[in-house]
């Protein structure tokens, strides 16, 4: 872990910039020259008052916000909506520090959109960060521009490791990762849901389902991230030879879930490139 951070810039911390605004609060590591974080209304900024080394700031309040918390940091943070990205980024071009290392959080939003209103000589790192990362579970792509430096996304990296994992990827990959752990959290959802239906079936109450289907997928990550072995081989300890859990394993094979997952995360991937496109 880093000694120290250098100073920090939230330019909307949302729900994913205030994921990772509260992983470096929680972390404790030093932020020289501290953090601002900028909202749009007062009862947001309220919400951040009192994180240690956090200047909160309203733009109904204070319209200079952004411009003001971008000039004064050495990583920017941008995580407005992303149809909001391109004014954003006009309005504090002008002030960048010439050390300057813009993140953008903004799902959809390419590198090229960033150099088309930085400027080319702006380091840029474009993130696809999902939703765990707001428990520090998280799993993060990060993409560098051409003008960032390996020392850039190694900070920049650091910073994302203090919510979860981080997996670097050439800009062209960013949607194929979406579509794995942008989107995955959704699809274990969903089996949640469906496990949760099928103990309903089984003459469960509503309580005791969602508790033994929730309580089986919470327990079989954590024994899967504590024991380090693959889950292959996890799955072949539970399953022994011509017990119930083979005969329940062998219907899910026969309804082909490689192919299910292929199909889904190429739809998700095909509608990436649709939303890029514009359409």
């Amino acid at each position: 872990m880093a000694d120290s951070l250098p100073s920090l810039a939230f330019l909307g911390a949302g729900s994913m910039g205030g994921a990772i605004l509260h992983g470096v609060v929680a972390a404790g590591i030093p932020v020289d020259g501290g953090i601002v974080a900028t909202n749009r209304t007062a009862e947001k900024a309220a919400a951040l008052e009192g994180l240690e080394n956090v200047t909160a700031v309203a733009l109904e309040t204070n319209p200079n916000g952004n411009t003001d918390a971008a000039a004064s940091a050495r990583v920017i943070l941008v995580g407005v909506k992303p149809h909001m990205v391109p004014d954003l980024l006009r309005e504090i071009a002008p002030v960048l520090r010439e050390d300057a290392i813009v993140v953008s959080l903004a799902a959809g939003v390419t590198l090229a959109t960033f150099a088309e209103n930085l400027g080319d000589g702006v380091r840029v790192i474009r993130s696809m960060p999902n939703t765990p990362s707001t428990v520090g579970k998280g799993v993060t792509g990060l993409a560098a521009g051409t003008s960032a430096t390996p020392e850039d996304l190694a900070l920049v990296r650091t910073l994302f490791e203090l919510v979860g994992a981080v997996v670097e990827v050439s800009e062209d990959r960013i949607d194929a990762l979406s579509t794995i752990s942008g989107s995955g959290p959704a699809y274990v959802f969903l089996l949640i849901e469906e496990l949760t239906k099928a103990a309903i079936g089984k003459g469960f109450d509503e309580a005791d389902a969602r508790l033994m289907a929730e309580q089986t997928f919470i327990g079989a990550t954590a024994l899967l991230e504590a024991s380090g072995e693959s889950p292959a081989e996890l799955r072949r300890r539970v399953t022994s030879p011509k017990g119930t859990t083979e005969r329940a394993i062998a219907v899910l094979q026969d309804a082909r879930l490689d192919e299910v997952f292929g199909r889904a995360t190429d739809a998700a991937l095909e509608r990436a490139r649709e939303m890029a496109a514009g359409n």
